[in-house]
């Protein structure tokens, strides 16, 4: 009896990741033909062969799927995050700020549609906490903002002023700047530093 149990129970969980993969494979395709904005999540299960409960009960809602699709490259990002500390340890928090800057929009640029929905999904969800990635970077900018105004004997709010910094970067803003102002990524890198850390 226990081994016909755990027989389904592995057969089961072979199913949902399979399931899990069809989901992610099709949500792929349809968001590099169409967009993420034009796809709905209706549209993904009945792509993937799927039932929309099925979808719903792992995913919510769009932004989480599209952060699962970008898990792996956010795990990256932090990574070169913590290497990028590790071999400038010795900077001021400043220039280190500067360069945490670069690695978050070199990674915006390569995940722009993906991390729009994440984002996307936020706003949705405002009473909700933000994604993961969010949060994190978050507390990485704070602790820079707090070394920086301890150097200058500051009485600047930090978590207000990566709130801000963070709401610069988000998509809309950052878009609008890239394809309306027409500024480069690095354009873009020095007018907000001049801004937020100068």
């Amino acid at each position: 009896m226990e081994d016909g149990k755990l027989t389904y129970m592995r057969t089961e969980r072979r199913d949902a990741a399979k399931n899990r993969q069809r989901i992610l494979d099709t949500a792929l395709m349809l968001f590099e033909q169409h967009g993420v904005e034009q796809v709905s999540m209706n549209q993904i299960a009945i792509e993937a062969g799927i039932g929309p409960g099925t979808l719903y009960r792992r995913y919510r809602n769009k932004g989480e799927l599209c952060l699962d699709l970008i898990k792996d490259n956010v795990v990256l990002l932090f990574e070169d995050i913590d290497m990028y500390f590790e071999q400038n340890q010795s900077e001021p928090p400043s220039l280190r700020l500067k360069g945490i800057l670069s690695l978050f929009i070199r990674f915006r640029e390569n995940k722009a549609q993906l991390l729009k929905g994440v984002e996307d999904s936020e706003v949705t969800n405002r009473k909700k906490s933000r994604s993961p990635l969010y949060d994190e970077l978050n507390q990485i900018i704070v602790n820079l903002f707090n070394e920086i105004n301890a150097e200058k004997e500051s009485q600047k709010n930090s978590v207000f002023q990566a709130d801000m910094l963070l709401t610069v970067l988000k998509s809309d803003s950052y878009l609008f700047q890239r394809e309306i102002r027409g500024y480069t990524p690095e354009e873009i890198l020095e007018q907000i530093c001049e801004i937020f850390i100068s």
